[in-house]
């Protein structure tokens, strides 16, 4: 039976990539979550107004890949120290957030995140939320499997 991770780390399309390398990832989409708009656009979404992060839905076996290497792909595909923005991109649907759909991905998450704070990696705090699961809204076609339709294997700088 497979379970549901999901992930904001920034811009959709690398975190998407990234994920769909794990063995054990069954699917992946990019949409929209934890705003306050239904079904919102990602015309939308950019004017930072209706509170969605960009966000990965991944579908996983569990008996393949476990949450907690979900979660470490998650921590090395972006810069979780960086409130609201990832490189170039700025605002409040850029964030570093994870959604939970179970009390044990929660305490799971919890864990790894304090464990990397105590890491001594980062020099500034964690700024990562983690919360329940919204409602995840699927992006448009065209931002699905963005690099890969374009030959592209990572949009970080």
């Amino acid at each position: 039976m497979s379970e549901k991770a999901t992930f904001g780390a920034g811009c959709f399309w690398g975190v998407e990539a990234a994920f769909r390398r794990i063995p054990g990832v069954i699917s992946t989409a990019v949409g929209y979550c934890g705003g306050s708009v239904d079904n919102p656009s990602y015309k939308l979404v950019c004017t930072d107004t209706t509170g969605h992060a960009e966000v990965v839905e991944v579908e996983f076996d569990p008996t393949r890949v476990t949450y907690e290497q979900l979660l470490e792909v998650f921590w090395e595909n972006h810069d979780p120290t960086q409130l609201n923005r990832q490189g170039p991109d700025f605002g409040s649907q850029y964030r570093s957030v994870i959604f939970c759909h179970s009390d044990a991905q929660r305490q799971t998450a919890e864990v790894s995140k304090t464990a990397r704070q105590s890491s001594g990696k980062y020099r500034r705090p964690i700024v990562t939320a983690i919360q329940a699961a919204l409602p995840f809204w699927r992006a448009e076609e065209y931002h699905q499997q963005y690099l890969e339709k374009r030959g592209l294997t990572s949009c970080h700088i």
